[in-house]
């Protein structure tokens, strides 16, 4: 489930997987929670049976228990129904290796359990790239929140229209990170460790709007 690469200390890095032949990989709000519960707990220098810990704990009390010091700093994520994104950086050796092992395989087993199957989960190994500059980075924070638009209209950058129902769904989206940046706590996500780019709520809704409203490709 591990990626070769070498991922750097305070260098910052996109990671995502999607299901194996494309498959649904969350198909419940249990599913999306348990992702979730599984973001903030596995990101651990300790290791706890987290299976354990979810057993026995309920959902919001989870983000409450004490951690050893993270593996890596999370700065945006976004769950869809068969693949994920994940905006990190490293806070140790190893961090993001050791880090994405214990996120895939816990929910691998809970997913095959639940399920009654066997076999792989994910599509491979995590795929890991190296943001190397400030405008993809940038981008990045509009490209993941924005993912839950296609849920909406899977040709929404075609249309480059400011549309206010594809506004409040990506608001209120339960399953990224957005959320957190506009009621300004934070969880899972660890914003002091990126570059400040959004110093307020208004800062951060106005860039998100902006890539909604332009529809456009980092590479534009």
């Amino acid at each position: 489930m591990e990626r070769k690469v070498a991922f750097v200390e305070e260098e910052f890095y996109h990671l995502y997987n999607r299901g194996v032949d494309k498959r649904i990989i969350f198909s419940s709000t249990a599913d999306y929670r348990r992702f979730l519960m599984l973001l903030y707990l596995a990101n651990s220098q300790e290791d706890v049976r987290i299976g354990n810990v979810l057993l026995s704990t309920k959902y919001l009390d989870v983000f409450k228990r004490e951690r050893e010091t993270p593996l890596v700093a999370i700065g945006a994520f976004c769950l869809m129904p068969n693949h994920f994104h994940i905006l990190a950086t490293p806070l140790s050796e190893n961090g993001i290796p050791r880090f994405m092992l214990k996120l895939q395989t816990g929910y691998s087993m809970y997913f095959n359990t639940k399920n009654e199957r066997k076999g792989s989960l994910f599509q491979g190994p995590y795929r890991g790239v190296h943001v190397d500059n400030d405008r993809y980075l940038k981008y990045l924070y509009s490209y993941i929140h924005l993912n839950p638009a296609k849920l909406v209209d899977p040709r929404w950058k075609e249309t480059m229209d400011s549309n206010n129902t594809l506004v409040r769904f990506v608001e209120q989206y339960p399953y990224s990170s957005y959320g957190a940046y506009l009621a300004d706590v934070h969880t899972i996500t660890d914003p002091a460790r990126f570059p400040e780019y959004f110093s307020s709520r208004k800062d951060i809704k106005m860039h998100i709007t902006d890539w909604l409203v332009s529809g456009e490709d980092e590479n534009a």
